[in-house]
């Protein structure tokens, strides 16, 4: 029989199970959240940026996910090491118009994710070749940053070699080993062929071919033989093949005229294992004409883009499928696509609603193909391949121009801009941006076209001036830690 129990036991039993039941680990019981870091108060944060202003120090605690930080106006002037390594997922860090007056080594260390790094405006003299060491993603860093035994590296375009005549067209070429040139020089009568010379160290004259109103002299190397297809305003178009034995180019083909009337421009390429070379016709009457090679010369193979007064055409391969892009004095650039199974190019859209487009050239930066349109009246563009269509993505002040020139020189891209009413102008490709970037002016007159040269350790950019003396420029790299 149990004992009786009296009222103050059975209170003392109650408590104790109740509290033994908060105790227990169970379904029921939940611990507390973790409280989520606040956005420091000298900061504003969004939900993966955060911009900091007069910071007595870095801040130890952000929201999570931040990506993004700007420090300006900060109130300390040295970066520790390991200053950011709390912020692991960083990809972009401005530390803009501060005082810092140091930055120690490793003080990024633990950004591996960090791909833009801006340090402007500040009191920094000096840095070890260590501050930067494990920015594993980095690809845009401030140019005036100079750490000790490194050599901060520009560029500039300057004056190597002056021809003392005037040209409408410029075109190189190796052939035999050697580097050449050929002008297209409709006043003195001459499409003339410069050949490098490796001792003096300068291009010099090594052959003419008679022509009296040349416009473009396109040189091509098939099966060892070098042709010329040289386009003239009057007398018809011709083809010339070059004799090693007399040295000399000798005539082997006629050009329609009644195809061909006022051509402007010629381009070649290498389609299906054949060689093709197409013609841009400017007549009201003529139209845009293609010539295949069939082993004993070039033949008539198509007719593209009557009534059109065609200026420029461009051969590019966009995804294994070949296109030719027509430039034209009445109407927007038309693109024409490849019908292999037709062998013939078939009309495929129009690019943009620009018209007066002179000159449309291509380019890859990373594996993003890129147009340049050029116009003489109005801005010229920069488009991009998006899949599907071109979009624009950038506009460049042009007016006058009838030449654009995209060219590489190590890394560095570059885009020259032709302009007869004022100073050519050289832009450079800036990765951050995904845009060009203004770099130098250049002055020559009425330029109509370009070339460069890679030959003995020297980049040499030739341009064709239809005014004044054509001009060749050498890309010089500068030191300028060693000033």
């Amino acid at each position: 029989m149990l004992p009786k129990l009296g009222s103050r036991w059975l209170r003392l039993m109650f408590m104790s199970v109740v509290c033994l039941c908060l105790c227990l680990p169970g379904e029921s019981y939940t611990k507390k959240a973790p409280k989520v870091p606040r956005c420091p108060a000298t900061c504003s944060c969004t939900k993966d940026s955060a911009f900091c202003v007069d910071t007595k120090a870095i801040p130890k605690s952000f929201p999570p996910g931040i990506i993004s930080l700007t420090m300006v106006n900060t109130a300390f002037t040295t970066i520790p090491e390991g200053a950011f390594s709390h912020l692991h997922l960083l990809q972009f860090l401005l530390l803009n118009s501060n005082t810092f007056t140091m930055i120690a080594d490793d003080a990024f260390a633990g950004l591996s994710h960090l791909q833009y790094l801006f340090i402007e405006n500040n009191d920094i003299q000096d840095l070890s070749k260590y501050t930067f060491r494990g920015l594993k993603s980095l690809t845009h860093l401030i140019p005036n940053l100079s750490p000790r035994n490194s050599n901060p590296i520009t560029a500039d375009f300057a004056v190597y070699e002056t021809f003392p005549f005037h040209s409408v067209s410029v075109e190189s070429y190796e052939f035999s080993g050697d580097h050449f040139v050929a002008f297209a020089q409709p006043d003195s009568g001459f499409c003339t062929l410069y050949i490098w010379d490796h001792v003096e160290m300068i291009f010099r004259r090594f052959h003419n071919i008679t022509s009296r109103s040349a416009v473009y002299c396109k040189p091509v190397v098939i099966n060892n033989t070098l042709y010329m297809v040289v386009a003239q305003l009057f007398g018809g178009s011709h083809i010339y093949k070059w004799e090693e034995g007399p040295q000399r180019f000798i005539k082997i083909q006629d050009i329609d005229t009644n195809r061909v009337r006022k051509p402007n421009f010629v381009d070649t390429f290498l389609l299906d294992d054949e060689w093709y070379f197409v013609v841009a016709d400017s007549s009201k009457a003529g139209s845009t004409s293609i010539y295949r090679w069939n082993s004993n010369g070039f033949y008539s193979h198509q007719s593209l883009h009557p009534w059109h007064r065609d200026t420029h055409v461009e051969f590019i391969d966009v995804g294994g499928k070949p296109h030719l892009i027509l430039s034209s004095a009445s109407q927007p650039p038309v693109v024409y696509q490849w019908n292999r199974n037709q062998k013939q190019f078939a009309f495929h859209s129009i690019i943009t609603e620009l018209a007066d487009v002179q000159m449309v050239k291509h380019f890859w930066v990373r594996k993003v193909l890129y147009l340049c349109l050029t116009r003489f009246i109005g801005d010229s563009k920069i488009l991009r391949w998006e899949g599907q269509r071109f979009v624009e993505i950038q506009t460049l002040p042009s007016r006058g121009s009838m030449a654009v020139y995209p060219f590489t020189v190590g890394p560095r891209q570059y885009l020259i801009l032709g302009s007869d009413f004022s100073f050519s102008r050289v832009y450079l490709w800036d990765d951050l941006t995904q845009r060009f970037q203004p770099f130098q002016e250049l002055n020559m007159r009425a330029p109509r076209g370009f070339s460069l040269v890679s030959v003995d350790n020297k980049d040499i950019l030739l341009a064709a001036s239809f005014k004044g003396n054509t001009l060749a420029y050498q890309h010089l790299v500068v030191d300028l830690s060693a000033k």
